[in-house]
Parts: structure tokens; C-alpha cells; sequence
């Protein structure tokens, strides 16, 4: 049965119940078993809706969509080895969250939602605000105050409320728990269809790779939106009989804020308490991960592992991206700096996929200073 779960107290609810979190405080998971309908598959337009059967979103008048997904999957020299890298910095708002913000809000509109609130440190504020836009859907981001002033503006231009939050992205995590009392809460972290959006990676590499999956996964791991969406669209996919077996999850952190690539070195059942430190990797720099333990879980499953990268590895991998004619954000320049690092001891004949998770354009001033 299709319902809402609790990963604390195992409580169901079902799809159409408007909550983001459980009544015990956890947070939810979703059951849900996608009837993909495989021979009209070929004939559906190039964008993550093709894959609609195995989207929670019940009627297609709820639909929220700018044509959005399915980009391409670029295959590029990185330190003399062919890898291939999904181009998710395309998107409409560019960066991948438009694939969560897409089946969130579509989800938020299906089920009459007026209004909804978000806290992020930039990218996930965009796609929300975006698609509450072409939604209709009143919306407030909260950032911390030091987020990016073009993910500001961008936020702004889109007819969201915005709320900087004083302190750390932690602080702002807080705030706007306090305004998710009374107001639907779209995050990109508690919210489980989000990652039914995310999920859409999986489909996309597979299909793109001809129905095969990689051999390994280098992605980013702050909040795990996209990691934990392509380990549940890989499960989906083996489910239903397309492959074998799913990829290992390489899940990359900034050394500055590593609490993940701690706990699954140490075998922790709880994120451990760290010292964070600036980062040019601001979109993966997470203390408390909400799904840490989860997170950390997927990874250990699928048989993968967690880097982590230095500043001066993250600058060297921006530079390298550039110079192959590719504007990426630091931050995503992080994830290539873990592939980078992977690259080192993978299998010669290793099918490995990573992602390009951010635009260069929307860290500007960022991107001058480090010129400097």
C-alpha cells in the first residue's frame, strides 16, 4: 500500500495527508511502488515526467512543470580517464533541485496547499521559489545571511518572501521550524517527495546508459537530496526488473564539514558533533544533517564510501571544469574534486557517473574573488 511512513515509530499515513514530518517528531519516508508504463515510454517528450507512472502526483492537471529534466549525460576527460557526467546545472533555476522542487510542489498544488515556507543556503530556495511561482503558491525562503546575492536576487525576481536568518545555516534550519507549525514546510530535507524528485537522476543515467547502471556514483552529500534520491531510483529500477544491480554510492564532503564521512568511518548511529569550518562548498556544508544516519546507511549498502575534499582540491577542480569550457559553482567543484580522488583506485574498466550539481552563475561574486 502507498502511504507515508515514519522511520522512528513505523505510524503510516496516507498520500494525500498534507503533513512533512511525523506527530512524533520524525521524519517520513515514502511507500510507494512505481507501474511505470514501459511501451510508452519511447513516444513521451524528453523530461523527467516521461517517467510519470512512478511519480506520486495522481492527477496530471497538478502537474507543475517548466519541461524540465533529462539533461544530458556528457561523457568528459577527467585526469585522462573517460567518465560521464550528468549536466544538472541546466536546469530551469540551475541547479538539480529543480528535480525535487518539481514533484514536491506539483504534490503541494494537488493537494490545494496555499502557501509553503523553505530554509536553504541558496539553490533549494531557488527551485522551490520558482516553482511555487508557476504554481500559484504563496512562498517564503529563509537563508542564512551570508547566502550568494544572485540566489538572493533570483529568489527574490521569482515573488518569494525572503527572510535572511543572522548566524549559521544551522540557525536558519531553526527559524524556520518555528514558521512550520503553521505553514506547509517544502524542504528539500524533511519533505519526502522531494526525493520522489530527485529519484529522476536514476531514471535518466539508466535509460541514457541503455538500460544499464553505472558502476559507481560520485555525488555530493550535504542534506543527501540527490544521494538518497538516486539510491531509492536504482532500488526502484532493480525492483522492476531493469538491472541488476545498483551502483556503489561515493558520497563526497568538504573537509571543512564532514559530520557524514565521520559517522561512516567511525560506524556512528547519529551525526557526530563537529567544528565546522568555511568552505567554498557552502551548498554541501551541513553540520546536522536531518537524514544523516540514512544517508550514511545508503552508502554503507551499496558497498560505496565518503571522500572528502580540501579547499585547495575544490579550487583546482573549478579551475580544470573551466578550462574545459564548463561554469560550474564551487560546489559543485567539490563533487569533481571527489571524483577526482575516486578516480585514483577505481577499476580500469569502471562505468562511473557524476553530476554537475550547480551553475557558476549563481555564485558571482564568489567566482571573482577566487579570480582574484
Amino acid at each position: 500500500m502507498d502511504a507515508l511512513i515514519c522511520r522512528s515509530c513505523r505510524r503510516t499515513y496516507a498520500l494525500d495527508d498534507p503533513r512533512w514530518r511525523c506527530e512524533c517528531g520524525g521524519v517520513l519516508d515514502l511507500q510507494f511502488t512505481p507501474r511505470l508504463d514501459w511501451a510508452a515510454l519511447g513516444q513521451r517528450k524528453p523530461n523527467l515526467w516521461r517517467y510519470r507512472e512512478a511519480l506520486p502526483v495522481q492527477k496530471d492537471r497538478s502537474i507543475v512543470s517548466f519541461e524540465e529534466g533529462f539533461t544530458p549525460l556528457l561523457a568528459l576527460p577527467i585526469d585522462g580517464r573517460q567518465v560521464w557526467i550528468k549536466q544538472d546545472h541546466l536546469f530551469p533555476s540551475g541547479s538539480y533541485k529543480d528535480r525535487g522542487a518539481a514533484v514536491m510542489i506539483s504534490k503541494a498544488r494537488e493537494l490545494a496547499i496555499p502557501a509553503v515556507v523553505e530554509d536553504s543556503s541558496g539553490n533549494a530556495g531557488c527551485a522551490v521559489a520558482a516553482y511555487c511561482a508557476r504554481a500559484g503558491i504563496e512562498c517564503t525562503i529563509y537563508v542564512p545571511e551570508d547566502t550568494a546575492a544572485a540566489k538572493l536576487a533570483q529568489i527574490q525576481w521569482y515573488g518569494a518572501n525572503l527572510i535572511r536568518v543572522p548566524g549559521s545555516r544551522e540557525d536558519t534550519a531553526r527559524a524556520v521550524l518555528q514558521a512550520a507549525q503553521t505553514t506547509y514546510y517544502a524542504s528539500h530535507s524533511w519533505n519526502p517527495f522531494f526525493f520522489q524528485g530527485t529519484k529522476t537522476f536514476a531514471y535518466e543515467v539508466c535509460e541514457q546508459l541503455e538500460w544499464q547502471a553505472p558502476d559507481a556514483l560520485v555525488l555530493p552529500a550535504g542534506n543527501g537530496t540527490l544521494l538518497l534520491g538516486a539510491a531509492i531510483g536504482f532500488a526502484e529500477l532493480r525492483a522492476q526488473g531493469v538491472i541488476e544491480n545498483p551502483p556503489r554510492l561515493i558520497a563526497v564532503q568538504s573537509q571543512a564539514c564532514a559530520p557524514l564521512a565521520l559517522a561512516f568511518r567511525d560506524h556512528l548511529g547519529s551525526n557526530p558533533a563537529i567544528r565546522k569550518e568555511d568552505t567554498l562548498a557552502e551548498g554541501i556544508a551541513i553540520a546536522d544533517p536531518i537524514r544523516g544516519p540514512q544517508i550514511v546507511d545508503a552508502v554503507r549498502q551499496s558497498g560505496g564510501t565518503f571522500l572528502t575534499v580540501s579547499e585547495a582540491e575544490i579550487r583546482e577542480a573549478l579551475r580544470e571544469i573551466s578550462r574545459l569550457g564548463i561554469y560550474i559553482e564551487p560546489t559543485a567543484a567539490a563533487t569533481v574534486a571527489g571524483l577526482r580522488q575516486y578516480l585514483r583506485s577505481a577499476g580500469p574498466t569502471e562505468r562511473i557517473v557524476s553530476v554537475f550539481t550547480g551553475s557558476g552563475l549563481k555564485t558571482t561574486e564568489k567566482m571573482l574573488k577566487l579570480l582574484a
